[in-house]
Parts: C-alpha cells; structure tokens; sequence
C-alpha cells in the first residue's frame, strides 16, 4: 500500500505540468495543428501522392510555377545518371518543357510524363508504401511507345523509381529518387518563386512538405516538439509515468516497451542479441535507439554531431523503427532504419557515408547502401539499410510486434557490428576530415 502512495503524483506535481504549462500548450498546439491532406487520412495514400505530384509536374496546372518543378524533379531523378543514356540532368536543364503532358495513373503507370516537343517520355512509378512487383517496371517502360499511339514522333523513354524508403529498382532502366530529395527541392522551390505562387498554393505546398517532411524524419518542427517533450518527461517523470501505468497506449509502445523498456532515462541498457542499446525516443509509433557502442564512440567524435543537436538523441548516427499501419485492414509494415543525420560539417558528413558504404568492399553480403544523393553537399538525411522491412498481420497485436521488433534488431547485428567497429577505428585515431 506505501509503494502506491509513493508512486502516486501530487496536486503540487499535478499542478507542475498542467497549470499555466507553457512547454505543455506548446506540445499540444502542435499535435492539434490543422492539416487537410491529415484530416482527410490521404498522407499514406498512395494514389493521392501520385495526384499532387503529377499536379506539381504540369506546366498547365494552376501551381503557378510553370515547368519550374518538372525541371526540377527530372533533373534530381537524373542527376548522376548520365551512364543511362540521353537524356541527361542537363539535357532536361536546357529544355523547354512547355508542351509537356502529364498523365497521373495512365495505364497503370503511376505518373507518365511525355514531351513531344523533345521526343521524351518518363515513366514514374511512385513507390510511397507498396512493394514493386516481378517484371513490372519493365512492363510499364515497354508498354508506353505503343500506348501513346501512332502519331507520336521518335520518342526516348526513361523510367523515375520514387520511393519513401530508398527501396532499389528491379529494373536498371529507371533512375532512382526520394520523397527526401523531392521535399527538399519542393522546399527551395517555394523559396525561390515564392512570387509566383498564391496564397492558397502556397498553404497547401505547406501542408503538403510538412506531411513528407514528418513521414522521411525531416521535420525541423517535429524534432523540436520531441525534445520538448523529452524535457517535459524529465521534469514530471513521476507524472507522466502515472499516466503511461494507468492511461491508455499503442500496441506499438507497448511492444517497443517490452523490448528496450519504456524509461528514456534509464541508466542500464537493454541487451538484445549481442548488442545493447539505449531507448532515445518511445512514441505511439516510433521508437529511436542506439547501440551503447556507437553512442560511446560519437561521444569521443564530437566534431561529427555539430548540426546535430535538435536530431533525436543530438548524434550524427541513429537507429529508428516504426509501425505503419496499412490504409485498408488491420496489418501493417514494421522498419528498421538506420540513419545519418544533419551534420553540419559537409566534410565530415560526407568522409562518414563514405566510411559506413566501404564496409561492404569487406563483406559484400553486408545490407548496406545509400542512394545516389546522400554524398551530395546540402543533403542532410541519408539512411543505408535495405531489406529492412517486416510485415505485421495485426497492427493492434502487441506480442507480434514485439518478436518483429527482435526479428529486425537480429537481422541487422552484423551491419551495426561493422558500424560500432568502424566508429571504433575513428576513435582511436581521431578521425577527421580536416
């Protein structure tokens, strides 16, 4: 009976985080923002990512930008691609992409994009959450110069693979973008022209960024809520564990619990194969973590983790898994990711992916790669896992996300004993760039 009187908060510890909170109305203005694309539940919906994007691709379109966007987007889909052939991120520079039509869900394809004028046809199959299927790219890219019809003059195709999670393409026909590099450049964009677009475009491309930026862990706002939060954790533990006891939770937290445990200020850390690792953030549908290793070693590097410090647990590497949820049923997908964050430093950043995509000239069957881009100065979020995705039957089942949990820390042990070696050999000698 003490041990409950012990546990339970105050009036002065209730008071504390409700009252007059500022930190707390600041977490919940956030969480209560509005967002159409959200209320509308489109933001895991494919079909409707094709839409916006193929509305943003037309230089007819009411956006206001012209072919501004298109150049945009092609020129980062075929950026260091020019060993595929015409035509090239420059040749699409030079163009004039006026005539340019753009057809959203023509023929199954995702987004066909065909300018008579130059003689280019792009097939864009939009992978945000399905998986691609055996010989479809390949059916898509063959199906277009007879689909458009006769009357079309000499026509080049090139295939655009978009995908949330830098899944790689069965067919090497098709140059390879992220929703990353597309949010980014949408962002730049909408610096740039800001003159050219209305108030309502300029709200909804709002809306829209903020939807990707949170879904590819970009969102500057959404990191700064989470440290709050951290902070308002930290000083009402005793409350909000009341609260976590007690109140309602995700099966999500609830497994993520059952495998690191739900303290984040716990001092001992959680042995799971033959890593330990420390719980950096614990959501209703996210957790972030660190192998202890990697953690001791960044703390020796400090110069690595300048731009960091808003970033999860303020280092420049981290682990993140999260549960998404299918649109229709009751499974889902859970995703193990590993991933380089914002430094500031390019130098650094870039001699750290270099280091981390060299581990597989040791061991080749290790499943790491990072996409074309994350050695590009201005880049700021490179993930390297592959195979890194596990189907759930029942989102809503806690145990069946626990041993998936498990399941993927296994699958990664080799990949993350690499890493913490690595991180290793740069402590001792010092590693830098400069």
């Amino acid at each position: 009976m003490r041990e409950k009187v012990e546990n339970t908060p105050t009036t002065e510890e209730l008071e504390k985080l409700l009252v007059n909170n500022e930190a707390l109305a600041n977490v919940e203005l956030y969480l209560n923002r509005f967002n159409p694309i959200r209320v509308m539940k489109m933001e895991r919906m494919e079909i409707r990512h094709s839409a916006i994007l193929a509305w943003l691709l037309d230089p007819n379109e009411s956006h206001g930008l012209d072919d501004k966007f298109l150049k945009a987007f092609l020129g980062e889909a075929l950026r260091g691609q020019s060993t595929l052939g015409f035509p090239t991120a420059i040749d699409v520079a030079r163009a004039d992409l006026g005539d340019t039509v753009v057809r959203p869900e023509w023929q199954n394809i995702d987004i066909l994009i065909h300018s008579d004028r130059n003689g280019w046809a792009f097939v864009v199959e939009n992978k945000y959450d399905g998986r691609q299927r055996k010989g479809q790219l390949a059916g898509y890219y063959e199906s277009v110069p007879a689909g458009l019809g006769e009357n079309v003059g000499e026509l080049t195709v090139r295939g655009i693979f978009l995908t949330l999670q830098d899944e790689r393409p069965e067919d090497d026909r098709y140059s390879t973008i992220n929703y990353q590099v597309v949010c980014q450049t949408l962002s730049e964009l909408m610096k740039r022209e800001a003159h050219l677009l209305t108030a309502e475009v300029r709200t909804f491309l709002q809306h829209y960024i903020e939807i990707i930026e949170e879904e590819v862990g970009m969102s500057e706002e959404n990191r700064a809520m989470q440290s709050l939060a951290r902070q308002l954790y930290r000083e009402n533990k005793k409350v909000f564990d009341f609260v976590m006891k007690h109140g309602a939770t995700s099966d999500f937290s609830v497994a993520a619990g059952n495998v690191f445990g739900d303290d984040l200020d716990a001092a001992d850390p959680i042995v799971v194969g033959s890593q330990s690792y420390k719980l950096t953030t614990l959501s209703s549908d996210i957790c972030g973590c660190i192998p202890v290793a990697w953690q001791d070693a960044l703390h020796n590097l400090p110069f690595l983790a300048k731009g960091c410090e808003g970033w999860w647990a303020g280092l420049p590497l981290i682990i993140w898994i999260r549960l998404d949820k299918a649109a229709k049923g009751v499974g889902g997908k859970l995703r193990i990711v590993a991933e380089v964050g914002p430094m500031s430093d390019y130098k650094s950043r870039l001699m750290l992916v270099e280091l981390i995509s060299k581990l597989t000239d040791a061991e080749p069957k290790l499943r790491i790669q990072f996409t074309k881009t994350a050695t590009q100065e201005g880049t700021r979020y490179s993930r390297f896992l592959k195979e890194n995705v596990v189907s759930i039957k029942d989102a809503g089942d806690a145990e069946e996300i626990t041993q998936a949990i498990h399941k993927l820390l296994l699958r990664f042990e080799p990949e993350f004993e690499y890493v913490e070696a690595l991180l290793g050999k740069m402590t001792e000698i010092g590693a830098s760039p400069q």
